[in-house]
């Protein structure tokens, strides 16, 4: 399988087991970046790029990328959420109704619309709405997480077991 379908190894680490220099880090951020690039444009996607979650962690962690959390209040209070991230909501309530402010509130909140944006929901396809939004806003680096926050659905229809943020065992809490 190639980079483009499956994660990438994010580790820190060289091949001596050696934490990576600075310029070292930057190289590997910047390689991401471009495989994220080229995987949605191999998927033929409105926006700058995919991540896998271990991919967008590893961005976030560098200091590279702002992590955005785009799921309902509610859903960051009882599902959890990533410590740091920021939230502005894509839609709001339990209709789920598209946030009017949305575009404005992530360009003040992420510094603008040329900031490196991944954004985070539940199981990626919010997000991919959002960030297909933020694109057409022209929002010029708006990457999202593949996989989510919770997964797909397993063959019980239950979410956590298949893929996500929390399945990867990155950082989480809960309220």
């Amino acid at each position: 399988m190639s980079q483009l379908h499956s994660p990438v190894s994010t580790s820190q680490a060289g091949p001596t087991g050696h934490q990576l220099s600075a310029t070292d880090a930057v190289t590997a951020s910047a390689e991401l970046l471009e495989i994220a690039r080229l995987r949605a444009a191999d998927s033929g996607l409105a926006y700058t790029g995919a991540l896998y979650p271990l991919e967008a962690w590893s961005l976030v962690e560098a200091g590279v990328a702002t992590l955005v959390d785009v799921r309902t209040a509610e859903e960051r209070k009882f599902v959890g959420q990533v410590p740091g991230s920021l939230h502005v909501a894509w839609q709001t309530g339990t209709a789920l109704i598209k946030n009017p402010r949305f575009l404005r509130e992530l360009e003040n909140k992420a510094g603008g619309k040329d900031s490196i944006v991944v954004l985070l929901c539940r199981s990626g396809k919010r997000s991919a709405a959002a960030a297909e939004a933020a694109a057409k806003a022209g929002f010029t680096q708006v990457y999202n997480v593949l996989e989510g926050f919770e997964g797909d659905l397993d063959s019980q229809n239950q979410r956590g077991d298949v893929g996500g943020w929390r399945y990867w065992n990155l950082p989480w809490q809960q309220d």
